[in-house]
């Protein structure tokens, strides 16, 4: 089932509403996470990951990372995008310059507050006493403008205040297919 939910109102955090529905209705609505997930990256994922967003199908649209890779490596993005319609319709919205265009619309104080906040609910998932390298920068590891639609529209979805993201979501119904 296609998912054309382009707000915070998704279904974020549904675990329990999913397992409920499987109960009543005797149905599997998902594969494993890891399959599901692995099948959705094209690969297996490469660190701890949850599934914090799904479509109405049970598929999972975003997932939030930890913040370290299984070897160690520190990983900046904290929120995916894996949905595949969601990652096509963004992903045409790049392709249409919409990179550009964001980074234009968006007050760079507003922005700079998103990636701070971004880096700080992160960062808050690092145990206390780290001493090892990590991970830096806002939304997808960028410092300071525009990178990737991708990652805010993956956090908003998640339910991060992310001025870029709601700007995606605006944008989607309209632009998308092009």
């Amino acid at each position: 089932m296609r998912s054309h939910c382009w707000s915070h109102r998704c279904s974020v955090d549904r675990e329990e509403d999913l397992q409920e529905k499987e109960e009543k209705e005797g149905l599997t609505l998902r594969l494993g996470n890891d399959d599901h997930v692995e099948a959705l990256l094209g690969r297996a994922p490469q660190g701890p990951y949850e599934v914090v967003v799904r479509a109405d199908d049970g598929t999972p649209r975003v997932l939030r990372n930890a913040p370290f890779l299984d070897d160690g490596t520190p990983m900046p993005t904290r929120y995916w995008l894996v949905g595949p319609d969601d990652v096509l319709l963004v992903s045409r919205l790049e392709s249409a310059g919409g990179v550009r265009r964001a980074d234009a619309a968006i007050d760079p104080d507003e922005l700079a507050d998103a990636h701070r906040r971004y880096a700080a609910e992160r960062d808050a998932a690092i145990p206390d006493g780290y001493t090892g390298h990590r991970p830096s920068g806002g939304v997808g590891g960028t410092r300071q403008g525009v990178k990737c639609l991708h990652a805010h529209y993956a956090w908003h979805l998640a339910g991060g205040d992310d001025p870029v993201g709601r700007w995606v979501a605006e944008h989607l119904g309209s632009e998308a297919v092009v």
